[in-house]
């Protein structure tokens, strides 16, 4: 199943770009805060993948941290599929593709 996605920062606003879930299930991804936040702060991370479902200070820090250092937010996916998509069985709040 393919997901039309809004790519949400201040270089790509208004891009859409296509990515289904295997795709992303199959991506060298790391997920979790502390990972994610590492991955972007060391400039590993090429696109950041956060929960819409997800507590609002949480998100909050992920898009600033995102914003600042210029790589694409999609915050279009619930903790339940972002989970599955990550191939862990909770939920799962942010992940970031790192190749």
């Amino acid at each position: 199943m393919l997901y039309l996605r809004r790519i949400k920062n201040t270089k790509t606003e208004g891009i859409y770009i296509f990515m289904d879930m295997p795709e992303l299930s199959d991506a060298k991804k790391v997920v979790g805060l502390n990972q994610t936040k590492k991955a972007v702060n060391s400039g590993r991370a090429k696109m950041v993948f956060a929960a819409k479902d997800a507590d609002g200070q949480f998100l909050l820090q992920v898009k600033r941290l995102c914003e600042g250092k210029s790589v694409p937010i999609d915050e279009n996916m619930t903790m339940a599929e972002l989970g599955s998509a990550c191939k862990i069985d909770v939920g799962c709040a942010v992940c970031a593709v790192t190749e």
